[in-house]
């Protein structure tokens, strides 16, 4: 087994290793550091030795048998309390009842907890339950790495000090907890959306849609959630081309697409929508809904988007309603309301900003704004189509500003 083999283990196994954990020892810190032994030692010992039969259930096995030994070794740690942790690895029960049916999702509600930041909460779950690194969750919530990593670090202490309690909550508490719970699989979605479309972290964020809308098959956003994650992943075949380069939306084959969750999609859309409790994500999901026709309607998009700016006002569902104005009304409209957004380090602003220029005619301008957005591209598809279409640009504008004749010679095959 190669280092790549255990990587693709780690991003499978990591949250539910991690979870597991938690449940046996109650301790957050002693369960992730145990689990990152855990896996400095498959990184060891499979290459050589080749991968046990059951790849997970040696990572967490491995990954308790460290957790017990550092118990003993901290000197602050009881006797009493080191036979305790013992004991209850070896009774591997299931954790308490109620409708949780999976360790992460508990720990997902758990780091949910109303005496942290909304951020923090968010943070700290794609951290534990998706594995994902520090660099990754920064690129998540835009903000630097460091700074990601020193919100990390402080979200830890405040649970440890102020000893906030780590249980499954009461069905009185999940309704104030619901917003941080469903940011986790959007934000894990999205990341795996963006970078170089992971199809792992996809999946884990739609497996967890799932699971939340067995837990709570009457909420509305939970059901938008789902939806939205769907009718996105239903796009992944055809969001490449075979040249490995982004292709839009507008340009896919949609025969590529996945019909059977599109319709399982739009069949979501349409349950959630006719309870008539529009939510942030209900309407994002209705949005996809409407792509996933066979020719976008976008008079029916802008006036979604004009709806999602009201219920969530922000730069970002700003940006992207920009995008349907410039189908409905003009590139300028649409550019005058790009260039007043503060999103200057936001790179799909430049993105955007890039292409309307380009639809305007103005290469230069638009050459520097691809420019930029190449520069912030995470992906290497993303990254090679905005090259090709800067490319494509600069010559185009060449060509423009040559006299007429020469035009016609420079153009001739």
């Amino acid at each position: 087994m190669a280092d790549a083999d255990v990587e693709r283990v780690f991003r499978a196994e990591y949250g539910r290793a991690v979870a597991v954990l938690v449940r046996s020892f109650g301790d957050i810190g002693l369960a992730e550091e145990a689990v990152q032994e855990a896996f400095a030692a498959a990184l060891d010992r499979w290459p050589a030795a080749g991968p046990p039969p059951s790849p997970a259930g040696w990572i967490i096995t491995t990954a308790r048998r460290k957790a017990i030994d550092r118990l003993r070794r901290e000197g602050s740690r009881g006797a009493r309390q080191v036979e305790a942790a013992r004991l209850r690895v070896l009774d591997d029960s299931p954790a308490e009842g109620g409708p949780f049916p999976d360790d992460r999702l508990r720990l997902i509600f758990t780091c949910c907890h109303p005496a942290l930041g909304m951020e923090a909460r968010v943070a700290l779950t794609l951290r534990l339950l998706g594995g994902l690194s520090t660099v990754e969750i920064s690129r998540a919530f835009l903000v630097p790495e460091a700074t990601m990593a020193q919100r990390l670090v402080r979200t830890k202490a405040k649970i440890r000090d102020a000893g906030i309690p780590y249980r499954v909550p009461g069905v009185e508490e999940i309704p104030g907890r619901l917003a941080g719970v469903l940011a986790v699989p959007y934000l894990i979605f999205n990341e795996g959306y963006t970078a170089g479309l992971r199809a792992d972290l996809c999946g884990e964020a739609i497996r967890l849609g799932r699971l939340l809308m067995e837990l709570m098959p009457a909420e509305p956003e939970v059901m938008g959630l789902l939806a939205l994650m769907l009718l996105v992943h239903a796009r992944r075949a055809a969001r490449t081309g075979a040249d490995g380069v982004l292709v839009p939306l507008g340009d896919q084959d949609r025969g590529l697409w996945d019909r059977g969750l599109i319709a399982e999609g739009q069949a979501l859309v349409r349950a959630c929508l006719s309870r008539g409790e529009p939510g942030p994500y209900q309407i994002q999901a209705a949005i996809q809904a409407v792509h996933s026709e066979g020719v976008t309607d976008w008079a029916q998009v802008l006036q979604l988007y004009d709806q999602l700016l009201a219920v969530q006002p922000s730069p970002v569902v700003a940006l992207n309603r920009a995008v349907a104005v410039a189908e409905v009304a003009s590139p300028q409209a649409a550019l005058e309301l790009v260039d007043a957004l503060p999103l200057q380090a936001y790179q799909p602003l430049h993105a955007v900003r890039a292409d309307l220029l380009r639809r305007l005619g103005r290469a230069e301008e638009a050459a520097l704004a691809y420019a930029a957005a190449i520069a912030g591209a995470t992906s290497a598809p993303e990254r090679a189509f905005l090259t090709a279409r800067r490319d494509q640009t600069l010559r185009c504008g060449k060509l423009n500003r040559l006299p007429e004749s020469s035009r016609k010679i420079a153009s001739t095959p």
